[in-house]
């Protein structure tokens, strides 16, 4: 499906639509072997959505050490971790550190991120630095949430990226995992499990609402949402995906999970479940049947919380070859919508088959080409992105954690391009699924999952007239005013998804026109 050419919405525009489509496509190739020049082809494509985007990983270094600053948090010498105040033994306040002493503080953003990495120093592989960083500055984020969508927010919208998936938790998961510990635990009886906490949601669910009102408020004022000086990051779209950890206790991870359920129940800001932290943890290793048996036992409840699982995010050698074998199987058994990293599909057990039914059912995948380079050494050839596409399975490109990677989404699109081959046609579908594939409530514009070659009826005229209308303009502004017709405009009231997929059809057309334009 994936392959399918996104240039015929209509027999009638099909010649204006490929004519278009052919010139940038052979513009984008000329510059195939360029990056600096393919960078600069893609930094403005718009590029749809970001699915699999970490809160906290996604901050730069340099933003945590100014909020820092500002907190007076402490930084400690021997880790450069960054803690509240009063400072202790070994520990210097980050109150003017990067005039005080720029040497310490080029060293914390190293540790806070995978900067200048050199593998044994102190870290043996890329995994562990990766891992290392979180613990560094998770207490300053937790502080910062508002301060944190406010960046990511703004990386987006620099990116082009219109729609975020934010990957994050309320306080109230760290409250109700230690309480379920504490209780009597029966593996085999999780309705058992359930009742005794589940008095305790309405409650936490109503505090989490409220910790997330109070940071978009805050989010809103710093970036003037509503106002004539409005950041372009206003503009990006976002939902929240509550996560479970799965390297904690299950009954700590059960508890996450019900409140998860919960909250995505109560709050539609909350668009789905994740499970996240290393995959090769000794308890997220041990414990991953039992994980995908508490989410089968929940989603039953509740069929209608949508989930996309980190799974597969291993490699032959950093596990054995008897782990490799069916967690992305299981994730999709148990009816997980999309697969965030699915790296090892190629070791499972009957892999053709399990590609042929994500392809069917329509099952994602999340494809984060710096984050596996990084922490798994999987790049290249060796990565199984072109894989996934070849077998017809969806697939989109995100971020991870930009912010401790160093990278932004552009970044992933010359990767794709550079490393694996694709094509403008081919990152043209891409950015589409980001959004065809995303949480975002609301039918779609298109008739089949990942197609781009059947429009719904009532917006099949006025999608033919937008992509037409590029070749009669004269310049992007024209096109942003090509307005859908009276039953596309009905079509998009009613849909939210189906109105961002409207606006990038009317961004790409506007992206194609000028970059015809752009000296090269």
């Amino acid at each position: 499906m994936l392959l399918l050419p996104a240039v015929a919405f209509t027999a009638g525009n099909a010649g204006t639509s490929t004519s278009r489509e052919a010139r940038v496509a052979t513009l984008f190739d000329s510059l195939s072997a360029q990056p600096p020049r393919l960078r600069t082809f893609l930094q403005p494509m718009p590029k749809g959505g970001d699915l699999h985007n970490h809160l906290v990983g996604s901050v730069y270094a340099e933003d945590f050490l100014r909020w820092a600053d500002e907190a007076g948090y402490c930084l400690s010498v021997a880790d450069k971790a960054l803690k509240p105040p009063p400072c202790g033994v070994d520990q210097v306040s980050a109150r003017g550190l990067v005039q005080r002493d720029a040497t310490l503080y080029s060293q914390a953003i190293d540790a806070l991120s995978v900067r200048n990495f050199v593998p044994g120093k102190p870290e043996i592989s890329g995994h562990d630095r990766f891992f290392s960083t979180f613990g560094k500055f998770i207490p300053l984020a937790t502080a910062r949430l508002a301060d944190t969508l406010v960046s990511t927010l703004q990386l987006a919208a620099g990116d082009r990226v219109s729609y975020v998936e934010i990957i994050v938790n309320p306080t109230q998961a760290y409250v109700i995992g230690p309480r379920a510990q504490q209780r009597p635990w029966a593996p085999d009886d999780l309705a058992a499990n359930l009742r005794g906490i589940e008095g305790e949601l309405p409650a936490m669910v109503k505090s989490s609402m409220q910790e997330f009102d109070a940071a978009e408020v805050a989010m809103r004022k710093t970036l003037r949402c509503g106002t004539q000086q409005a950041d372009t990051a206003c503009d990006v779209h976002f939902r929240y995906l509550y996560y479970v950890d799965r390297a904690m206790p299950q009954p700590f991870a059960f508890g996450e999970m019900a409140l998860g359920y919960a909250l995505v129940k109560a709050d539609a800001r909350f668009a789905g479940i994740n499970i996240v932290d290393p995959e090769d943890d000794p308890t997220a290793l041990a414990d991953y049947q039992a994980q995908m048996r508490m989410f089968e036992f929940f989603s039953a409840r509740d069929p209608q919380i949508r989930l996309t699982l980190h799974a597969g995010e291993l490699t032959l050698g950093l596990v054995p070859p008897s782990d490799l074998r069916f967690h992305i199987a299981a994730a999709v058994a148990i009816g997980a919508r999309r697969i965030g990293h699915g790296v090892d599909v190629s070791y499972e057990d009957n892999a053709a088959a399990l590609l042929a039914r994500m392809a069917k059912e329509g099952v994602a995948v999340e494809i984060n080409l710096t984050s596996n380079d990084v922490i798994l050494g999987v790049r290249g050839r060796d990565h199984p992105l072109n894989l996934y596409r070849a077998a017809g399975v969806p697939v989109v490109l995100s971020t991870d954690d930009e912010g401790v990677s160093r990278i932004d989404m552009t970044n992933e699109y010359v990767r794709a391009a550079t490393e694996h081959g694709l094509r403008y046609g081919d990152l043209k579908n891409i950015a589409r699924n980001a959004l065809e594939f995303s949480f975002v409530p609301g039918a779609s514009l298109w008739r089949e999952l990942g197609g781009y070659h059947a429009v719904m009826p009532a917006c099949t005229a006025s999608l033919a007239a937008l992509h037409a209308s590029n070749e009669a303009a004269t310049d992007p502004p024209a096109i942003a005013r090509a307005k859908p017709d009276k039953a596309c405009s009905g079509y998009l009231a009613r849909s939210e998804k189906a109105q961002l997929q409207w606006r990038l059809e009317r961004e790409l057309v506007e992206f194609e026109t000028q970059i015809l334009r752009t000296p090269f």
